[in-house]
């Protein structure tokens, strides 16, 4: 199971982050600026986010066994979301916390040249990181806006990095529109202000991000593309009468179940079921390549009976 273009996107995520994290951390020991330490500590949770990407992309490799039948495939989706949980602690809170202890007690930006020329620095490399997970996406993204991409892909790696891209630039923005107020101003409570905003930023991101890995965490089906696909391969075998019903579940990113009942003539014989199924797995698997495991139930169909009519109610008058 590979993920794609998802691991160009995350190396190159974290050659980035890690050498912003490195040099804005040496801005801060320099500048005093609080915006540039919760700066770097974003760049660190970020780093280490892109590591449990591909950890959770290495174990997601593991072939199946007797307690997991189906596979490892749903790993990716468990460090996608502990990614987020770190995004929202680590990152957010974190920044929430030093920006609300910056305006506490305020202090002006020492050396303010260093931290503007680092912020400056670390948006074109965050600008590279951006380019080549949004270069990466066009592949699978197809007509799809990039919210809907974000919010319909089944592999986690892509959204999570773009996710991740989109909040470091705005957060870079907000950093250096907070150390340039402090500096012209004198007044340091701007760059606490830009620290506060540049957490509640990280927290949001998180929101979003742990809310759509959940819903793939807990289950979610084929498209609804996909799932006409795959409707119209088994309904377009003579011998099947109709689809009865059918459920479809991810059971990774590269890897849909589709179970179908499907009804079959009362008088095939055995021999015939086994082809029409066989038939019927074969053009499912051609229509959506990604439907690997497939279980199809033969069955005969009994039209549901009509409901019951009411019975009129006769009322007896009784006589004058």
């Amino acid at each position: 199971m590979s993920t794609g273009g998802g691991n160009t996107a995350i190396f190159a995520a974290l050659g980035a982050n890690l050498g912003i994290a490195v040099i804005k951390f040496i801005a801060f020991v320099f500048s005093g600026s609080s915006s540039m330490l919760a700066e770097s500590v974003h760049s660190l949770a970020d780093s280490g986010n892109q590591l449990l990407l591909l950890l959770g992309g290495r174990k997601a490799k593991k072939a199946a066994d007797v307690e997991h039948p189906f596979g490892h495939g749903r790993e990716r989706y468990v460090y996608a979301f502990v990614v987020s949980i770190i995004l929202f602690s680590v990152g957010g809170v974190f920044s929430i916390y030093e920006g609300v202890e910056k305006i506490g007690d305020p202090h002006p930006v020492d050396t303010p040249w260093l931290p503007i020329a680092v912020l400056v620095a670390a948006m074109v490399l965050e600008g590279f990181s951006l380019r080549t997970a949004m270069k990466e996406s066009n592949h699978s993204r197809g007509t799809q806006t990039w919210v809907q991409f974000v919010r319909r892909a089944k592999a986690p790696e892509l959204p999570v990095v773009l996710l991740e891209d989109v909040a470091a630039l705005t957060g870079l923005t907000l950093a250096f529109v907070g150390v340039v107020l402090a500096v012209v101003t004198g007044n340091g409570v701007y760059d606490g202000i830009g620290t506060v905003a540049i957490g509640v930023l990280l927290v949001l991101v998180a929101l979003v991000l742990g809310i759509e890995t959940k819903s793939l965490l807990v289950g979610e089906g084929a498209s609804e593309v996909d799932t006409r696909s795959i409707l119209g391969a088994i309904e377009a075998d003579d011998d099947v009468e109709r689809v009865i019903h059918m459920k479809t579940l991810y059971l990774g990113p590269e890897e849909l179940l589709v179970a179908a009942k499907i009804a079959l003539p009362a008088s095939a014989r055995l021999e015939d079921v086994a082809n029409t199924i066989n038939a019927v797995e074969a053009r499912i698997r051609a229509a959506v390549p990604i439907a690997r495991v497939i279980y199809i139930e033969p069955d005969v169909y009994v039209p549901p009976a009509p409901p019951a009519q009411p019975t009129e109610a006769i009322v007896i008058k009784a006589s004058d």
